[in-house]
C-alpha cells in the first residue's frame, strides 16, 4: 500500500532534494533558467507594446465624432432645442455646442490671414456629437438624417438643422483600421502566450528527460508519484522565480538607462499609457513561477509510467 502523501509531505526535505538535483544537473537546470529568463524578457517587452498599440487605437476611435450644422436663421432657442434632441439620441455620450462666434475665433487662430478680410461670419453654429462607441457614429448620423435620406446631408430630425457632416467613408476606414490593429494585437498576445508556455514546457521536459533513470529507480523502489513529483515542482518554482528575477533586472536596467532618459525628451515615447513597472514585475513573477511549476509537474507524468 502506498503511504499517505499528505502525511509524509516535508517541505524542507523536498526543498533540499530540489537544490541537490539542481546542483547535480546544472546544465539542464541552467538551460531551463535561461529559457525562462529570455522568454519573460520578450513577454515583458511585448506587454507594454501591445497596450500602447491598443491605447493609440482607442485614442483615435475616441476622436470619432458627428458634426451637425444649424441653419443660418437658427436662434438661441432653436440651438437649445436641437441640443436637447441630439442628446436624446441613442448611444450619444455627449454633445458639445460651438457657436458661430466661437468657430470663427478658432478658425482665425489657425489661419488669421484667411479670415482677415471677411465682413461677416460665414460659419454656422455647430454641434459636435461624441458617440458612446466609435461604431455608433454612423448609426447616429443616419438617425439624424432620417430614413430614405442617406446621402444628401439634409436632416429630418429638426427643421433648423442645415447639414450633417458627410465623412462616412473616412469614418468607416478609420473604424476598420483601428479594429484591425486591436484584433492583431490581441492575436499576437495570444500567440506569444502560447509560444512562451510551449517553449518553457519543452525545455523543462528536456531537463526531466536527462533524469529519467533517476525517476525510474525511485518509482521501482516504491516511491509514490507525488513523492517523486514534489521536488520537481519545487525546482520548477525556483527556476521560474529566478528566471523572472533575471528578466526583471534586465528590463529594469533597460528602463532606467534607456527608456526613462528618452521619455523625458521624446513625447512619442512618453505619451502611451501602459502597465506600471510594479504591475509588470508581478505579472512576470507569477507567470514564471506558475508556468514552470505546472510544466514540471505535468511533464513528469510520462516518466512516472514505469
Amino acid at each position: 500500500m502506498k503511504p499517505n502523501v499528505k502525511a509524509n509531505f516535508n517541505f524542507a526535505f523536498f526543498l533540499r532534494e530540489s537544490m541537490r538535483a539542481m546542483r547535480r544537473n546544472a546544465a539542464p537546470s541552467f538551460a531551463a533558467l535561461a529559457t525562462v529568463t529570455v522568454t519573460l524578457i520578450v513577454v515583458g517587452v511585448f506587454i507594454p507594446i501591445v497596450q500602447a498599440t491598443r491605447g493609440a487605437a482607442d485614442s483615435v476611435r475616441a476622436r470619432v465624432e458627428v458634426e451637425v450644422y444649424a441653419k443660418e436663421r437658427a436662434t438661441p432657442a432653436d440651438d437649445a432645442r436641437i441640443l436637447a434632441e441630439l442628446k436624446a439620441l441613442p448611444n450619444v455620450q455627449k454633445v458639445v455646442f460651438e457657436s458661430k462666434a466661437q468657430a470663427l475665433a478658432a478658425a482665425k487662430k489657425q489661419d488669421p490671414a484667411a479670415y482677415a478680410l471677411l465682413s461677416s461670419n460665414p460659419l454656422p453654429d455647430t454641434f459636435h456629437i461624441y458617440p458612446t462607441n466609435a461604431n455608433d457614429a454612423l448609426p447616429i448620423r443616419q438617425a439624424i438624417l432620417g430614413v430614405g435620406n442617406k446621402s444628401d446631408g439634409h436632416a429630418k430630425l429638426d427643421r433648423d438643422i442645415a447639414t450633417v457632416s458627410n465623412h462616412t467613408d473616412d469614418t468607416q476606414k478609420l473604424l476598420t483600421v483601428t479594429r484591425f490593429v486591436t484584433i492583431t494585437a490581441a492575436l499576437l498576445a495570444a500567440l506569444l502566450t502560447i509560444a512562451s508556455v510551449l517553449l518553457i514546457g519543452n525545455t523543462i521536459r528536456l531537463s526531466l528527460f536527462a533524469r529519467r533513470r533517476e525517476i525510474e529507480v525511485m518509482k521501482l523502489v516504491g516511491a509514490t508519484d507525488w513523492f517523486i513529483r514534489w521536488p520537481f515542482v519545487i525546482e520548477g518554482t525556483i527556476v521560474g522565480a529566478l528566471g523572472a528575477v533575471g528578466a526583471i533586472v534586465v528590463l529594469g536596467v533597460t528602463k532606467l538607462a534607456l527608456l526613462d532618459p528618452l521619455a523625458s525628451n521624446w513625447t512619442l515615447i512618453a505619451a502611451p499609457r501602459t502597465i506600471s513597472f510594479i504591475s509588470l514585475v508581478l505579472v512576470l513573477v507569477l507567470s514564471g513561477v506558475c508556468v514552470s511549476a505546472l510544466g514540471s509537474g505535468m511533464s513528469l507524468r510520462r516518466f512516472l509510467r514505469v
